[in-house]
């Protein structure tokens, strides 16, 4: 998986330069997007075209590409390796330009397409889930543009690893928000949590699709985010992402999750997320 796309060119990924003056690097400013793929078909394309559209647009950079060209490129980078199952990362920076806080206004976007091969499994997370630690948010407001700058996510990651968990479930006023690379649903009572699409949570399409199960199996469902207390009484916690997919949680900081194992509810959804592929 060594092809890459930078600004217009493709080559190999070991051959790709940018310029440390690239706004990027300099200050993160920039956004990105990971498309899963299954048996060499971008999976949710349109979903994952126009989430990245909208992140671009909420921070003043212009769209590079159509649509169609942006599919050309993620297709034809699929296409070029052996692999079934993967994913494509794309990053657009504002561009390169001197150091200065203030937009540059004759500089165009740096574009980086890549290709990432698909995680390895975590030993038995199917039968006996995954474990999380809780964090206090301490990310922007602006959680729902897909950005560069993920500091606090790193941050929370290394706090989840240092604890021999998998993910860390971010807290904000009592509330439960989402994982450092996560979206998360609660099963309390009988009914599915997860919280709403604003500015506090980045707007997975994953969880969208995850949504959409939900809502065609008649599961009961509200879009509210739980609080620190329900996740602690979960009946069941489960995480979603690209690369994850839906995943079950048996462990919070330390303690069980109900009897500490996968629930039904999940059970049924990821079922039919496999049929989603």
């Amino acid at each position: 998986m060594s092809t890459a796309y930078l600004n217009g060119d493709y080559k190999p990924l070991d051959d790709c330069q940018v310029s440390v003056l690239d706004r990027g690097f300099i200050f993160g400013d920039a956004v990105y997007e990971l498309i899963p793929f299954y048996v060499q078909n971008a999976f949710r394309l349109e979903a994952h075209l126009k989430r990245l559209k909208r992140s671009l647009a909420e921070i003043g950079i212009n769209n590079p590409h159509t649509d169609e060209q942006w599919q050309t490129i993620v297709e034809r980078l699929i296409a070029q390796q052996d692999e079934a199952n993967g994913s494509v990362y794309i990053q657009v920076t504002r561009g390169v330009a001197r150091r200065d806080h203030a937009f540059p206004t004759d500089t165009s976007a740096t574009v980086f397409v890549m290709l990432a091969a698909w995680p390895a499994a975590i030993e038995g997370a199917l039968d006996k889930g995954l474990s999380v630690v809780t964090a206090d948010d301490i990310r922007w407001n602006r959680c729902d543009v897909k950005s560069t700058s993920l500091l606090a996510n790193v941050l929370m990651k290394q706090k989840a690893l240092e604890s021999d968990a998998h993910e860390a479930i971010m807290i904000r006023e009592g509330k439960v928000l989402e994982g450092s690379a996560t979206n998360t649903f609660i099963v309390y009572q009988g009914a599915i949590l997860t919280a709403p699409k604003d500015h506090l949570i980045l707007p997975g399409i994953t969880r969208d699709v995850v949504v959409e199960l939900i809502q065609a199996l008649g599961l009961p469902f509200i879009e509210q985010a739980a609080s620190l207390q329900q996740l602690q009484q979960a009946d069941e916690v489960w995480l979603t992402s690209s690369t994850k997919e839906c995943l079950a949680v048996t462990e919070v900081d330390g303690q069980p999750v109900a009897d500490g194992r996968p629930g039904p509810l999940w059970r049924q959804v990821y079922d039919a997320f496999q049929l989603q592929k």
